[in-house]
């Protein structure tokens, strides 16, 4: 595979990567759609009983709010490395977010084969035997191998460059304390 800064080409000071999901945005549409349907009810019930309007109002209404940002926070990841950190980013606001110092990364690894399923799902994952991880859609991702014996996974776009650029800024083996 053929990437810009492969060979002696340097790194930039500051590299970039991005991964996206368009199916988010569909489940982003029900989310708006649940809250809609809660507006209507509120604005133009014929029920009869208050108790049942309110709950359904409510009830559409919280879970549109929880589906529409669940999914709108997870639509894409950007990471970006610099001469100190990894930094992760999810969504149009960028939360959740993480940052890595470089100085507690061990190693990087590509992984072609970062799977959703393998990880519970999409969106920031935990999982024991694992570790952590922000995936937002099948295919090639980062695995950050940390001093502390733990893994972070990130799926993006042109990982293998991504693994490149890591390994090229870090110190030699010596732990951060």
């Amino acid at each position: 595979m053929d990437h810009p800064y492969s060979g002696a080409t340097p790194h930039p000071d500051v590299w970039t990567g991005r991964a996206t999901n368009r199916v988010q945005w569909l489940l982003a549409l029900f989310g708006a759609a649940c809250m809609a349907l809660g507006i209507e009810l509120a604005v133009d019930s014929a029920w009869s009983s208050g108790l049942a309007l309110v709950v359904s109002v409510v009830g559409c209404i919280a879970a549109g709010l929880m589906v529409l940002f669940g999914t709108l926070a997870f639509v894409h990841v950007d990471l970006r490395l610099d001469r100190e950190c990894v930094e992760v980013r999810c969504g149009h606001i960028g939360v959740p977010r993480r940052r890595i110092p470089l100085s507690h990364v061990a190693g990087a690894d590509f992984d072609p084969h970062v799977n959703p399923r393998h990880w519970g799902g999409w969106g920031y994952r935990w999982r024991p035997e694992k570790g952590t991880a922000v995936v937002v859609r099948r295919g090639e991702g980062v695995v950050l191998r940390l001093w502390n014996g733990h893994t972070f996974t990130i799926t993006v776009d042109n990982a293998e460059a991504a693994v490149q650029a890591i390994r090229s800024r870090l110190r030699p083996t010596t732990p951060a304390l």
